[in-house]
Order: structure tokens, then sequence, then C-alpha cells
């Protein structure tokens, strides 16, 4: 029924288009040419209308180019998007990977022969954990992955959502999450890698390198890479009150110490070749127009190229939410001259460019600059050569059974210790009967941000399939936390169609309703009626408890609206929790709690009275097995909290690098932390001996060796986490009281040893002085080595010689590691463990 329009659009199209299609390759068709070349030749072909459709982007109305079977519509395009497109917004919702596959294929055939010079589309997605689309790998929340503190598992986990992406025709990741988090009140916490810049720039480096790979600044991508996003600049995770996008009061200085120093690496050492402005303002300035930001640093500074991209809506909100202008062509040429080069998610101000630049009101070569790096982009991903994937091979490939193990391994990793007064690991042997108890212990929780993966494992099925034959393993909710939706609210929710609730239930978690779902209410003793009994009664009859308390995704989520809210003024269990964990350790029954949250909490009481307690945050698919592993000792846990777990939420900043006089004390509390920045404990022990300083080339533009001797002095074979810290008590502007400026994972064998080298740049203890210059300072620097910021090892000191020198051009941003264990190769910059 539809070859008639489809017949009929195409008699429709210009003499010029058919022509093109018949003709000989243009320059800009020729593999063999530059990207710069092909790039000048197809813009100077371009019409003005041309130009600004590739600054465009459409998700919402990509509906209107399905049917109802999701299949791209023909003369649906011919009439949203006759002059091409920049790029199409999140594909994959509600397909399989198939059906994206196909779909993308039929969009991407229809621009190349339909238009008239056949310029393909980019395809964007989320992939914060994993790609976020169905039946895709599901790994654990970041905040999870920071805390296993390892580059390598954070590149081996964006390839494989690239991979997977590419895999479906999606060239386009919007992440990673570089928004230093200093307010846990903000909902937004658990996407982000915590609130310490040298951890984040390791970690996020790491993770543009797996999305991208070794591109280079201008290169070409691999077929199985995807384009990374930097997100969000800047400011974003310090939001005034912890209230999601209100303004960052961040002084200059703090900024660029700070903030901005992770997307600096990102962009110098792995080449991102995208940002996202953040929807936030700084000192009156909203980032979507602060033009000496993002054409200052970002590009004259820093020698960024890509693209930067606008987050979702921002740019109407110039004049909605910031009330900046008067209309939407002043927010769009604002946002334009300021340097972002995209709109999403819809087209809305950017169709004022055309008429902006016809007018006179805006210089065309402005919209040129911009429509020149989202070609190059697309020149580089290959896609006017091949815009196409197989998608015979998509279910295949995505989600595939050979990546359960990654994931299990990945979130063995990303669990920390708390506390453990020798109860873990559990001895299966001793236990006939093992009470799981918890709110959400029988479903698989994901996080923001998820999409419904192929497989879960929820904590109970994984300590049922952990003791099958063995011991018998029975389930108590205990309590709920937020009220179920009613049927009338089901219908009404978009995302909440019949086909995602059968997925979810028939894969054990619903993260993505109660993430996508507006409304949230906590729920009543109505709703929690005779749970405690029941818990309390198996309990008694157990020999252990996994008690399984903390949030949902309901309970600390983006909040991307008024009507949708995510962020909270209290760090304390939800509802009657703390009740229940009482009268379960009432019962005398061993007690292991299990935390599983987006943030950290403020446990209160039970950090005491607790005899073990692990942060597991969101894990991923495999949440159930790792957990068995990890509480039956099949796993030795080494993951390090990267960020400071503070006692209340009026303990509000408690981040660990703060300055001397921050934290003089409360009357009647205490101020110091209820676990501290890189807190993990391990179920064996680790000595650090033999601390050896080599300072003779302590001076600027050198290095400083300082090497340590690490032994696993305990039982077990386990990971640790060797933690370098300076401090610089003397200086002409005050300095935080300690600086990560180094890390190792080390694997050790029980009674193995290793020395652990860390070559540390004396640039990267540079600091702007009173005079806004990045300046290494003489004087005494103090070193310290240790577990965790607050369990330091061996301390010592050297001195920075010779003068005052300004090192702006020649910042440094990542120490270099080398861990080297008898008769074994040196495990150099220590990406693996």
């Amino acid at each position: 029924m539809r070859k008639l329009p489809l017949v009929l659009s195409l008699c429709l199209l210009p003499l010029s288009a058919a022509t093109t299609l018949a003709a000989q390759p243009l320059p800009y068709q020729d593999a063999s040419l530059s990207t710069a070349q092909r790039v000048e030749d197809l813009l100077s072909r371009m019409t003005l209308a041309e130009k600004a459709a590739q600054l465009q982007t459409v998700w919402q109305q990509r509906r209107t180019l399905e049917d109802q079977q999701l299949r791209f519509v023909v003369d649906a395009a011919a009439k949203l998007i006759p002059h091409g497109i920049g790029h199409i917004g999140r594909p994959s919702e509600f397909k399989t990977p198939k059906q994206t596959a196909e779909f993308n294929n039929a969009l991407q055939r229809w621009l190349k022969q339909h238009t008239r010079l056949g310029i393909p589309a980019l395809m964007h997605e989320e992939a914060l954990h994993g790609y976020a689309a169905f039946d895709a790998s599901s790994l654990p929340q970041v905040i999870a992955l920071a805390s296993s503190w390892s580059p390598q598992i954070m590149y081996d986990v964006y390839a494989l959502a690239a991979q997977e992406m590419r895999a479906t025709g999606a060239h386009w990741a919007l992440t990673p999450i570089l928004d230093i988090a200093r307010d846990p009140r903000w909902g937004r916490i658990e996407e982000t890698m915590g609130e310490d810049p040298y951890l984040m720039s390791a970690l996020g480096v790491a993770a543009v390198k797996g999305f991208q790979g070794d591109t280079g600044k201008d290169g070409a991508f691999a077929s199985d890479k995807v384009v990374a996003t930097l997100k969000h600049l800047t400011g974003h995770g310090q939001p005034q009150a912890g209230v999601n996008i209100a303004p960052a009061q961040i002084g200059p200085r703090e900024l660029h110490e700070v903030f901005l120093p992770p997307f600096e690496a990102a962009v110098k050492l792995a080449h991102a070749g995208s940002i996202m402005a953040s929807y936030n303002e700084i000192d009156g300035i909203p980032s979507h127009i602060n033009q000496p930001l993002l054409q200052g640093v970002v590009r004259d500074s820093w020698g960024f190229n890509g693209v930067i991209v606008s987050d979702y809506f921002a740019i109407k909100e110039l004049n909605s939410r910031h009330q900046l202008y008067s209309s939407d062509a002043e927010a769009a040429k604002a946002a334009l001259l300021a340097g972002v080069d995209m709109e999403t998610p819809d087209p809305d101000t950017f169709l004022q460019l055309t008429q902006l630049v016809q007018s006179g009101a805006l210089d065309e070569a402005v919209l040129d600059r911009a429509v020149r790096r989202v070609l190059a982009l697309k020149f580089r991903l290959g896609l006017f050569e091949n815009p196409y994937v197989d998608a015979a091979l998509a279910d295949a490939k995505v989600g595939a059974a050979a990546s359960r193990r990654f994931a299990r391994d990945v979130a063995e990793k990303s669990m920390v210790l708390l506390k453990n007064n020798g109860i873990l690991p559990l001895n299966a042997g001793k236990i006939g009967k093992l009470a799981v108890i918890g709110p959400h212990a029988d479903e698989t929780l994901l996080g923001g941000y998820s999409s419904i993966p192929r497989q879960t494992v929820s904590i109970y099925q994984g300590l049922k399939q952990k003791l099958q034959g063995k011991a018998e393993v029975q389930f108590a909710r205990g309590t709920v936390l937020t009220k179920a939706l009613t049927p009338a609210e089901q219908q009404a929710e978009v995302f909440a169609t019949a086909d995602i609730r059968q997925r979810s239930q028939a894969a054990g978690t619903f993260s993505m309703q109660r993430w996508n779902h507006d409304a949230i209410a906590l729920a009543d003793e109505q709703d929690r009626k005779g749970l405690l009994d029941e818990a309390v009664a198996l309990a008694k009859s157990a020999d252990a408890v996994v008690l399984v308390l903390g949030e949902n995704e309901g309970l600390s989520r983006e909040a991307w609206a008024e009507t949708h809210l995510g962020d909270r003024t209290s760090l304390q269990l939800v509802g009657n929790q703390l009740q229940l964990a009482k009268a379960i350790l009432a019962t005398g029954k061993p007690v292991v709690l299990l935390l599983q949250n987006g943030r950290p909490l403020a446990l209160g009481e039970l950090a005491d009275s607790m005899p073990a307690i692990i942060e597991a945050w969101y894990l991923g698919q495999e949440t159930g097995t790792a957990v068995a592993n990890l509480l039956f000792g099949d796993a030795n846990p080494s993951g390090k909290l990267p960020l400071t777990f503070p006692r209340s939420a009026s303990h509000i900043p408690a981040y660990y690098n703060h300055k001397a006089s921050a934290k003089r004390g409360y009357l009647f509390d205490d101020i110091s932390p209820l676990y501290p920045f890189g807190h993990g404990l391990s179920y064996t022990s680790f000595s650090y001996s033999d601390l050896q300083i080599d300072a003779s080339q302590a001076r600027a533009n050198g290095e400083v060796q300082i090497s340590l001797t690490l032994q696993n002095s305990g039982p077990r074979a386990g990971t640790e986490v060797v933690q370098l810290y300076i401090k610089d008590p003397v200086a002409s502007v005050t300095r935080p009281v300690q600086q990560l400026k180094g890390f190792a994972r080390v694997a050790l064998k029980p009674g193995e040893q290793a020395t652990v080298s860390f070559s540390l740049p004396v640039n990267l203890l540079a600091f702007y002085d009173q005079q806004m210059r990045w300046v290494v300072e003489p004087g005494e620097i103090s070193v310290q080595l240790g577990s965790s910021s607050a369990d330091i090892r061996l301390q010592g000191s050297f001195n920075i010689g010779a003068e005052l020198t300004e090192v702006s051009n020649n910042k440094a941003y990542l120490s270099r590691v080398c861990v080297a264990k008898a008769k074994q190769e040196t495990l150099c910059d220590n990406l693996t463990d």
C-alpha cells in the first residue's frame, strides 16, 4: 500500500537529485581524499537548508518515521527530513537489535538514494553502563564501575558497548559522564565516577578509548567503535542545594583545578569526538552560551576539534528556564555563536538558523563552521562508504551469552566491603538455611539509563543457584519502598507499554519503568502490613541472613522536569528499613547487610550494629551471581569508594579534598565521614613497606620516582588498590588537605609481594596562583601512600627545586605506574590486575 506514495515522492525529487545519483563520483565521495578535502567539497555543494539540517536531530519525531511494526516509513521521511538530518536520536527504543539494524539501514538507504547529496545520518544512543537497548549487555551502574578503580574495566565496558551499538548501526554514544559529584543529594550521583578529578580523569580517558579506540585527533574510527560524548560541561555535579540543573557556585580557580581537568584529559589524551554542554549556569552564564568556556577554553586552549552538542531541550531552556532571550531565534543564534554545533533532541530553535542567515542576522560562515565538524565525524566514521550493517547478525552480537562472564567479573570487582567483623566470607558448610530479606532482593536493580537485557540474575536467584543441593534458601520481602503503579497510571505512562511490562517481568527488572515514571510515592503502613513480621519469622528459622536494603531507581534519579523529580533532602534509608534491620539483628542470627543504591547513604546506628556491610550499588544483569560469589568467598572484594559517605545530609559537603579551614567541627556531632574516599576492605590483608622517593628531577617538567613494596600478608589471594596522595603544606594560595595523584590495582597471592612504582610528573602538582597562572611552586611536598584517604600506611616528602615556573602549555594529567612481581613481567600503566 506504500508503493504509490513512494513513487510519487520520488517523482517530486528535484532533477538534480536524479542527476547526482547517476553521475560520476564527486570529490566528497572519494575515500582516497583527506577528510578536510571531502568536507570542503561537500560543504561547497550544500544549500542553506541542507546545512541547517545537519545541525539538527530527530528523536520524538522519529516515531512518525515508524509504522506499528517499528519499520521505516519512506513517505514520512520525505516530509520530515527532506534535506537530510544530522543525527537520529535513540533509534533502538522499543526495538529488538535486528529491528533497530533494519530501521537504521532503511533510513540510511533512503538518505543515500533519495536526498540530493546522499549525506548519511549519525545515530546516537545512550550507553552509560552498556548499550541502553533491548537485549543489550547491562553492566554495573557507573558509580559501581568507578568503585573498581580500574581503567581496564572502564575500557572493556565501553568497548563492549561500542561493539553492540555498531552491530545495530549506531555511531554516537551520549556518554561518559565526567561530572565531579560533590553533593549526594543530587539524584544523578549514580551516573558519575565520583568526587575526585584525578580518578575521574584516569577512568574517563580509558572510557573514551574504549568507545573510540586509538583514532587520534582526526583519524578514522574502526568499524566496531563509536564517538564518545563528554558530559556535562560543566559544574553539573555540584548544583545549588543538590537540585538538578541548579546554578553551580564555583569560582574560576576551583573550576579549572577540579571540574575541568577530566574533560581536558579526555580531549588531549583520548581525543574525544564530542562534548555536551550542561544545563546549569556558572556565575550567571549558562553553559550553552558560555563562549569563553566553549570556544576560549575547549577549542582555543585544549585544541578540541570535535562536535559540541546541546543537552536535550537546553537551547530552548535559555528562554523558558534561564529567561535570557525573547525568541527562539535569539537563543539559537547565541548558542551557535558560543560554540554549540548541534541541537537535541528534535528540530526546535535551530529551525530558525536558515531565516537568521537569510535576514543577515547571522553570518553563514558561523553555520559552515558547525557543519564542517558534523560532516568530519561522518567521514571519519566511514558512513559515506558503508552506512549499513548486517541486520541478520544483530541479535547474535547484542547481549551475547559470551558477555555474561565479563558482566559478572565486573560486578564482582565493583562491590565495596565497608565493614566485616569476621562473618564474611560465609561458610556454606555451616548453613542449612539462608534467609534472603529485602524489598528488591528478588529483582535485579539496574539503575538509570538502562533498558531490558536478555537475562538477569537477582540476589535471591543467585544465592539459590550458589547453594543448590547444599542449603535451603528462602526469601521474604520485609518491606516495600515505593508504591506500585496503579493500572490507570500504567496506561498513561508512555514507557509502560504492554511489551515493556512483559519484558520487564520476564527479565526480573522494572528499572526502566521506575526511572521513567513521573509519579513516585513512598509506601505506607498499609502497603507494608505483615511484611516485617514475615521477615523476622524467616530470620529466626535460618542459620544466617542476607539483608538487602537501600533504594530503587525511583528514589534517586535524574530530575528532568518539575513533574519528574529525583533529588533528595535526606540520605537516610527510606520507610521502615531501619526498623526492619533492627528487628532482624534482634534475632541474634548472623546478618550481612547488602546495600543497593545509587548514591551514598547515611546508615546511622547500622554502621555500628551490623556485623558486615557491602556496598553493591546497582550491579547489572549478573547481580545475583556476583553477589553470591562475593558472599561465599569465590571472589574477594577489591572495590574502593570513589566518593565520601557523609554521616548525614547535614554534613554536606563532605568530599575528602577539602581545604584545611573546612573541618573545624560540629557541636554535638562528628564531622568526620562515615566512610572515607578510597575506603574498601578485603578478605585478606596487605602490608606496605620500603618507601623510596627519588626527587633528583623534582622540578617543573620533571618527574619524581616513588616506589614501595606491597605484600599480601593474609590467607587469601586478593587485589589491593594502592593510593598515592600528596599535600602541599605551604603555598601562595590555599591547597586541599589531600589530593589523589596516582593509584594501582595490584593482584597478589598469599605471601606474594610486588614493587609498585609511580612516576609522578611534577607538573601534576601545579595550580593556579593568585595571578591565575598555572604554576609549579618550589617547596616541600608531602607524600602519602595507603589503602584509602584515611588509611595511610607510608609517608614521606620531597622538595621541588628551582624557581616558580609557569607550565600552562605543558600540563600533566596522569602518573605512570609500574607493578613488578618476582619472576613476572612488569605491568606498566597498571591497566590490568
